[in-house]
């Protein structure tokens, strides 16, 4: 099994590896606003039952399953099984989480309902899991990169160019995550910085945190579009300078519908 966690929805996969090839059967789960900003356990308690349930619709409900865990979260990792949530980002915001570790609160949400068949045996970055499942079929691959709800990248580094490194010094190379999304929290992107990137930051759950993330991620992008249109539109150089209550309401206009405008050919 594999869980990918990182934003809006989640993801469960059932996946069967054979020498080169692979079978795959996954569902998309969405987290309810609510538990996006509830206790930590009912987060985790949500992504258990939706465990039991996908095991049971692909009848496998029965088996001890091993389980991988994408975490797209800034995590402290102590280990393969282990990691130490830093900060939430991309709205989430559960109490209780940050400075404990992750697996353990997935481990005992699990157990409640499926009785030790969950076997959770590697905690990973989503950039990771991109890097190595593309190394998978092209060895060359050196670069995991994310751009969804939130952004991110990690990328092959030489073990001899890390200065702070207190890991395995007899393997040549090891898997940096940037963690690129908080790039421009200490005022690396101020010059950059409009009035509108500004009060999305404001508004948001964690202010002066992932604030690359927030002006360029599916997260943020249809909301900063959204800000742009109402000072257009005050302007007058907009909709004859007539707006709606629909679109003076925070986060009414998705990125989806700029990716929509996007591709359309008209």
């Amino acid at each position: 099994l594999a869980l990918d966690l990182g934003g809006t929805n989640f993801r469960i996969l059932l996946i069967k590896l054979d020498g080169r090839h692979y079978e795959m059967q996954s569902k998309i789960y969405a987290v309810p606003p609510a538990i996006m900003t509830g206790p930590g356990v009912e987060l985790f308690d949500h992504i258990a039952n939706c465990l039991d349930n996908f095991t049971k619709e692909h009848k496998v409900a029965n088996e001890k399953l091993p389980l991988g865990f994408t975490f797209s979260f800034p995590v402290k990792q102590e280990g393969l099984r282990r990691g130490i949530l830093i900060s939430w980002t991309k709205g989430f915001n559960c109490e209780g989480v940050v400075g404990e570790d992750v697996v353990e609160f997935l481990r005992r949400s699990c157990d409640k309902l499926m009785a030790n068949r969950i076997n959770i045996v590697a905690l990973l970055n989503d950039t990771t899991g991109t890097l190595m499942s593309c190394a998978w079929k092209n060895h060359n691959c050196k670069i995991g990169l994310i751009l969804g709800t939130g952004t991110n990248a990690c990328y092959v580094e030489k073990v001899e160019n890390i200065e702070d490194f207190d890991g395995d010094y007899s393997k040549p190379h090891v898997l940096i995550n940037t963690e690129w999304g908080a790039f421009g929290d200490h005022g690396e992107l101020d010059f950059i910085t409009t009035p509108f990137d500004r009060e999305i930051d404001q508004k948001s759950v964690n202010p002066g945190k992932q604030r690359h993330e927030k002006m360029i991620s599916g997260m943020y992008l249809g909301e900063l579009v959204r800000l742009l249109l109402i000072k257009f539109t005050e302007d007058k150089t907009l909709f004859g300078g007539s707006t709606s209550d629909l679109l003076k309401t925070k986060d009414s206009f998705h990125t989806e519908y700029v990716s929509n405008i996007e591709n359309d050919k008209r």
